[in-house]
């Protein structure tokens, strides 16, 4: 038979958990998701050029946060929440090093788009071809992903290009890198609390003994 690692309390009708084991289980989920920020917005930095990279490394790290907090709140649904602060996490670490790059070294250009390799086909993944405001067209496409509010041929727009061709061209009003970083900063604030309030239950729920079910436990 298998032996409980928990303790019953006869005298308080629960079962003795040891605070400080809960409050260090807290700390390295929380500290988990850091490290899982931190890296993902390493790659990106290391991978400017392949931005499946970070984005690769990213769900992995944000998902092995999720299953921590989980198992650290002893049920599911607060893992659930946890999904809309690791998208601004994960858009933040991603997004951050090459729009700061593009900010730093980038070059403002207006342009013309002149032609459009989806149009016609009913796709959604364009590939402008563009001109700026002397004649000559650019050899750099600009790629958006999506019908809703994609730009069409004969629209005027900035776009902001990378002179050393590492980091992909990205519309101007498009390029926040402060805007990224203060998501991944927010992102991480809420994660750090959903880890307090996790690993607060999550010891709750052991003295109760509720440690069976992850899935159904509220």
């Amino acid at each position: 038979m298998r032996r409980s690692t928990i303790r019953p309390l006869s005298s308080m009708g629960g079962y003795a958990v040891d605070p400080w084991q809960s409050v260090r289980r807290t700390l390295g989920v929380a500290a988990c998701g850091w490290l899982a920020a931190m890296l993902t917005a390493l790659t990106s930095y290391l991978a400017l050029r392949w931005t499946w990279v970070p984005i690769s490394v990213g769900v992995v790290l944000c998902l092995a946060f999720v299953v921590a907090l989980m198992l650290l709140h002893r049920a599911a649904w607060i893992a659930l929440l946890s999904a809309v602060p690791g998208l601004f996490i994960l858009v933040g670490a991603v997004q951050y090093a090459p729009e700061l790059a593009l900010e730093v070294r980038g070059v403002r250009e207006s342009v013309v788009i002149v032609a459009d390799e989806a149009a016609g086909t009913g796709g959604d993944n364009h590939r402008y071809t563009l001109r700026t405001a002397d004649g000559a067209e650019l050899t750099e496409r600009l790629t958006y992903n999506g019908s809703a509010w994609a730009p069409e041929v004969g629209e005027r727009l900035d776009v902001i290009r990378d002179p050393e061709g590492v980091v992909p061209m990205e519309q101007a009003d498009e390029v926040d890198a402060a805007g990224r970083l203060g998501g991944l900063g927010a992102g991480l604030v809420a994660w750090t609390l959903m880890a307090v309030l996790a690993g607060w239950r999550g010891h709750v729920r052991r003295r109760k003994g509720r440690t069976d079910s992850l899935l159904l436990s509220l």
